[in-house]
């Protein structure tokens, strides 16, 4: 009966592996990356060590530990209570509703690239792009996990990992064959030069690019063995996103000058000269086509994740009851639609601001400063469940029991902590007309998304029902 049951479940480890491939390796950070020039090796490994590692282990002990929808939602909960878990999947959906804009902003800057590349830098096009193909993708979602899983699988093979690959490979040629490199490749530019005028700020957008292994967690009802499957997909997706997202980032500053370098687009930048190089320009067109179908697969595979957090919390009664409501495909259908009606809204950043790259800007740091917050509030949990709830049984712990926990969370959170202070450093690659005010409006941005929960809490107390509404 159990494996009859275990049929109906669409995520074994393969489905994981990919789902998280294309939930976190994202070709949209690597430019983000390749502005560090050589030293982003050296960054890379830092953070892979001091937080990648340890958000892979704790990510793994809460996720066979607690199986169920709703991830970390449910872990905070069982560690904190509701109230703390409000916050965090508010603060968990909202800073990936922030980040939707960009990455759809890179599927149409990529798209400009297959009719006309001045179209990058046009703020309607860019608002009316990023708001239908965000619909687009939410309506796909609507059909549940078995073809949002395809979707994801599809998405992680052609319009990532293939893309990645190839301007590895094509960065690989261009070295070898001696042509001029836009960056040094030695001991000394290995290591980076710690300054406050320098890209220290930019860190924020290399964790976020390690961000979300725990997304998957979210549909744990739906993993076929959780206690097999998920820690072994784990680490194996973190393994290739660290080394996919390294090489292909140090390919892009091989060819692309810090200078030149366009925050949504310096992927294409670099494919164009590649393919210039080698007389396949004809070839753009299609390396433009798979990272757009691998965009569009990311969106998707991030849309019901934490939507189906803020449904538990529903059902929990600390948020509107109709946030709750399910379709037939068990996906929560009226936080999608809120979602998709929110993005549409911040899609309009596009036309207000003064340019596309200085409100692509001004999106990705609030993102990645309000994912931070989120998993310090993760290694809190992962510490309080391991000392709290050690009758629950895990197919998988943090080793070291006690003082391993401490250490591989308390790493994580302090690196967290020094990286979140570094975001408010305007870094040298932004526009200039980002920075008037910009640690300001930063901090005003973060604070009131962190204050919603808590007004939430004030006006809408839980009723005995567990009902609000």
């Amino acid at each position: 009966m159990q494996n009859i049951k275990n049929l109906t479940k669409s995520l074994g480890v393969f489905q994981i592996v990919m789902i998280n491939i294309i939930a976190v390796d994202s070709i949209r950070t690597l430019p983000f990356a390749a502005s560090f020039g050589f030293s982003l090796v050296f960054y890379y490994l830092l953070i892979g060590v001091c937080f990648f590692i340890p958000s892979a282990l704790v990510v793994a002990e809460l996720g066979t530990g607690w199986p169920r929808t709703g991830g970390i939602y449910v872990w905070v909960r069982e560690a904190f209570g509701k109230k703390w878990s409000l916050v965090c999947i508010w603060l968990n959906w909202i800073y990936n509703i922030v980040w939707y804009p960009t990455i759809v902003a890179l599927i149409s800057g990529t798209a400009a690239y297959l009719f006309n590349p001045d179209f990058e830098e046009n703020k309607i096009y860019m608002a009316v792009s990023v708001i239908v193909i965000f619909w687009i993708a939410t309506l796909v979602n609507l059909f549940g996990m078995k073809i949002s899983s395809l979707v994801s699988t599809i998405g992680a093979c052609i319009g990532t990992l293939l893309p990645m690959l190839v301007i590895a490979l094509l960065g690989f040629y261009w070295y070898v064959k001696g042509n001029p490199l836009a960056i040094k490749i030695d001991a000394s530019s290995f290591l980076p030069k710690m300054s406050f005028d320098s890209n220290l700020a930019l860190l924020t957008n290399i964790i976020f690019g390690l961000m979300g292994l725990e997304m998957v967690a979210t549909h744990g009802s739906e993993i076929r063995n959780p206690a097999r499957d998920y820690p072994k997909a784990v680490f194996i997706s973190a393994l290739i996103i660290l080394f996919t997202i390294i090489i292909s980032s140090l390919a892009i500053a091989l060819v692309v000058p810090e200078s030149s370098l366009n925050l949504a687009t310096g992927v294409m930048q670099a494919f164009l000269l590649f393919l210039d190089a080698i007389n396949a320009s004809w070839a753009l067109n299609i390396v433009a086509l798979f990272i757009i179908i691998g965009g569009i697969c990311g969106i998707s595979a991030w849309i019901i994740g934490p939507s189906k957090g803020i449904m538990v919390a529903s059902k929990d009664g600390i948020l509107p009851k109709f946030l709750s409501k399910k379709n037939k495909h068990d996906v929560p259908i009226n936080v999608l639609l809120v979602q998709a009606v929110i993005v549409t809204i911040l899609s309009l950043s596009f036309i207000l601001f003064p340019t596309v790259n200085s409100s692509y800007w001004l999106l990705s740091a609030i993102t990645a400063q309000l994912s931070i917050l989120v998993y310090i509030i993760l290694f809190a949990t992962a510490i309080r469940l391991h000392h709290k709830r050690r009758d629950v049984k895990r197919s998988f712990s943090v080793p070291g029991k006690k003082i391993g926990m401490w250490v591989v969370s308390g790493l994580g959170s302090f690196t967290c902590m020094i990286i979140f202070a570094l975001g408010f450093v305007p870094p040298s690659i932004i526009p200039s007309d980002v920075i008037t005010n910009y640690p300001l409006t930063l901090l005003l941005g973060i604070i009131l998304v962190v204050c919603i929960p808590f007004l939430l809490l004030r006006f809408f107390k839980e009723k005995k029902t567990g009902n609000l509404f």
